[in-house]
This record gives C-alpha cells, sequence and structure tokens, in this order.
C-alpha cells in the first residue's frame, strides 16, 4: 500500500513539476518582452513551486518507509519537514518578491507592459487552478500533507496572478498608471506570505506534539464508550505523527474480569476507533479496574 500510494504520490508531483517548469518559462519570456515586472514576479513563484516538487519527490521516498529499529515510530516526521520546507520557501519567496516591489514601487516602467504579459496571467490562472484540484484531491485522498501543500502551492500561484493579471491590464489602458504593476507585484508577495503561513503553522503544531482537535478527541471517547464493557474513559492523550493520530487512552472494565477478557475488549475497542475516527494510525490503551462507585 505504501509503496502504490508513494508511486502515486511521485506521480503526482512529476506532472505538477512539468507544468510548472513551462509555466515559468512562459511567464519570464512574457514578463521580459512585455516589460511587466508583476508577471516576472508570478514567475518566480511559479519557479519556487518546481523546488518544492522536487522535495516531494525526495522526500516521500523515505516518509513512506514502514518502521525500523532506529525509527520505531515510523518515518511520518519527514513529511512534516518537507512541509514545512514548502512553507518556508514559500516565504522567502514572498517575503523577497515584496521588499524588491516596495523599494521599487516609485521606479517608472521604461515602455508600457505589453498584451503578451496579460495573456501569461490569464493562462497561469487557468493553468494553476486545475492543477491545483487535482493535486488536493489526490492529497485528501492518499492523505498526504505534503501533496496537499503543494497543492496549497499550486493554488496561491493561481490566485496571485489575478492581481498580476488586472495590474498589467490597467498599466495598458492607463499608461501614467504605471505604479499598478508594481502594486500588482506586492499584492502577489501577500498572496504568497499568506499560503505560507497556512502551510507552516500545522508543521509546526505537529513538530511540538500538539494534540487532536477537540472534535476528534470526542470522536474517540465515543467510540470507546460505545461498548458496554467499557465503564469509564480517561487520560486520552493523542499527537501527530506526519499525517497520522497516535492515540493513548485508559479505560475503566470491570475489575473482576480476567487478564485474556480485559486484553480482548481492549482489541476490540482499538480496531473500533482505527475504523471509526480518520486519521488515526495506533491506539495504545490501557485497562484499569473500574471503581466501586
Amino acid at each position: 500500500m505504501d509503496d502504490s500510494k508513494g508511486k502515486e504520490i511521485r506521480s503526482v508531483t512529476i506532472v505538477g513539476l512539468i507544468v510548472n517548469l513551462v509555466l515559468s518559462i512562459i511567464k519570464f519570456v512574457a514578463g521580459f518582452f512585455g516589460h511587466s515586472r508583476a508577471v516576472i514576479a508570478d514567475a518566480v513563484h511559479s519557479l519556487s513551486d518546481c523546488t518544492t516538487d522536487m522535495a516531494v519527490l525526495i522526500g516521500s521516498h523515505y516518509w513512506l518507509s514502514p518502521p525500523d529499529d532506529d525509527h520505531q515510530y515510523g518515518h511520518g516526521r519527514i513529511e512534516t519537514i518537507v512541509t514545512l520546507f514548502i512553507g518556508l520557501v514559500l516565504l522567502a519567496a514572498g517575503i523577497g518578491l515584496g521588499w524588491n516591489s516596495v523599494s521599487n514601487i516609485h521606479e517608472k516602467h521604461s515602455s508600457t507592459p505589453g498584451w503578451i504579459a496579460v495573456l501569461a496571467a490569464a493562462i497561469s490562472i487557468i493553468t494553476k487552478e486545475i492543477l491545483y484540484r487535482w493535486t488536493i484531491k489526490a492529497g485528501r485522498r492518499l492523505k498526504s500533507s505534503s501533496l496537499s501543500a503543494n497543492a496549497w502551492h499550486h493554488r496561491s500561484d493561481a490566485l496571485s496572478s489575478i492581481p498580476t493579471l488586472l495590474a498589467v491590464t490597467g498599466s495598458i489602458l492607463l499608461p501614467s498608471w504605471s505604479f499598478l504593476d508594481h502594486m500588482g507585484a506586492i499584492i502577489v508577495s501577500i498572496f504568497i506570505i499568506q499560503a505560507a503561513i497556512k502551510i507552516i503553522w500545522p508543521g509546526l503544531k505537529e513538530f511540538i506534539d500538539a494534540a487532536a482537535p477537540p472534535e476528534v478527541c470526542d470522536e474517540i471517547i465515543s467510540t470507546c464508550m460505545g461498548f458496554e464493557e467499557v465503564r469509564q474513559v480517561h487520560k486520552l492523550r493523542t499527537r501527530y505523527v506526519g499525517v497520522g493520530i497516535q492515540v493513548d487512552i485508559h479505560i475503566e472494565v470491570d475489575g473482576n474480569l480476567t487478564i485474556t477478557e480485559g486484553h480482548a475488549i481492549s482489541g476490540k475497542v482499538k480496531y473500533k476507533v482505527l475504523e471509526n475516527v480518520s486519521d488515526v494510525m495506533d491506539v495504545l490503551i490501557h485497562i484499569e479496574p473500574a471503581s466501586p462507585e
């Protein structure tokens, strides 16, 4: 399963890599000959997508590896590292482009942007939105945070091309308003930074062992309490490893049961939680005798 999952992740990413390379070239050429700083900024954004595509391609060979003696909980955190890398690359690109655009906002264009720049932006919007929808669908189905992060990288590229399109068009129709092209580049950088934060924050929470959301914890507890043999549930602890949730929970049962009977109950509860609660990858259950009261 992990091998087929890895192959599918890499197949989706390779398609994205090829599309990003082609779009980067188109936008660089259109931005240069169309005299548009905003389109060139957009081309850099597309090029940064290529970096993250490579990170997913390389990282997927490692995070899907089964547990071993050195990594007994598996290699899921490698995917978290790749996801954070994608976010940091995106953040750096956004800050760099924004700073450059703000620094040069009063600089006038020597030539009015051309319609070729508008065409490149329009092609980017359509292509990257299609790529986003395809990639995010695969990321959710395969439960891959890095693939989903890469999808949002595609979406940010599509969204950032919208103000680019408007700014370049405005600069062409109103030549005296050449600052619109610089403003378009600044808006692009804001979109990029916003997308980066959305990618980085969940990854940081995984690294500090943040618990699963309250609704997930409630679902785990209600699933355990669905067994008549379970008298009480307490000391629930959860944490993420990659996209999977590890669960540690104490359940109280009749103290007169044998060890074998208690073990059988814990097995039933464990597999029910794994079956019912999405993203749960492992459950450790501690059996305790129910208190008399």
